[in-house]
């Protein structure tokens, strides 16, 4: 495939439902957005943003033929609402040709994440949960801590945080990488005190 915005947005549109689509534009706004506010490459951002739920939509019995073929972690297979992440990764490379691995680690962690995620992988992940066109407005809080110095870290552990009281409330398994994340995050924001 030749991978010019146009052409993945029309695989998109093709391939994604209209809500999930809006959903990865908006993600995609988000993500440029954040790169400028944090030095990161803007369009880079964009890009990725709009295709980090490339494979959303996928049949269940063909994501699950694709993640069997591909070297997971622990946590990566925990919920099924999270095996889009590993398979758009593989989709971005195998179908759209990229082989930038910037990109394609920052899609395949949008979902559990990890520790030590790198910037770009932080602003990819928290795009994907603030962004305007779909998500609720509950959101304001992350948004309001991106503008504070450690922003991203402060924003990534409330979302740990709040993904973990929902688990609980929910009496919902909590994989285990969750759990290391938040505790590496919480550490390094007393750290950082």
């Amino acid at each position: 495939m030749n991978c010019t915005i146009n052409n993945i947005e029309n695989w998109l549109k093709e391939n994604l439902t209209k809500e999930r689509f809006e959903h990865s534009l908006g993600t995609a706004e988000c993500a440029k957005k954040l790169a400028l506010m944090y030095g990161l490459d803007s369009d880079k951002a964009y890009f990725t943003g709009l295709i980090h739920d490339c494979a959303k939509c996928m049949a269940k019995d063909k994501t699950l033929e694709i993640l069997k073929a591909l070297p997971l972690e622990d946590g990566e297979f925990c919920n099924a609402k999270t095996h889009h992440a590993p398979v758009g990764a593989y989709i971005a490379k195998n179908e759209f040709g990229i082989n930038d691995e910037e990109i394609l680690s920052a899609i395949r962690w949008h979902t559990i994440g990890k520790v030590n995620m790198t910037m770009f992988e932080k602003i990819i992940f928290l795009a994907d949960k603030i962004e305007e066109r779909t998500r609720p407005k509950e959101c304001v809080e992350l948004i309001n801590l991106l503008k504070e110095k450690n922003g991203l870290d402060k924003a990534l552990l409330v979302c740990y945080k709040n993904t973990i009281k929902s688990l609980v409330d929910r009496n919902l398994p909590i994989c285990s990488s969750a759990t290391e994340i938040y505790n590496s995050l919480l550490k390094d924001s007393t750290n950082n005190v």
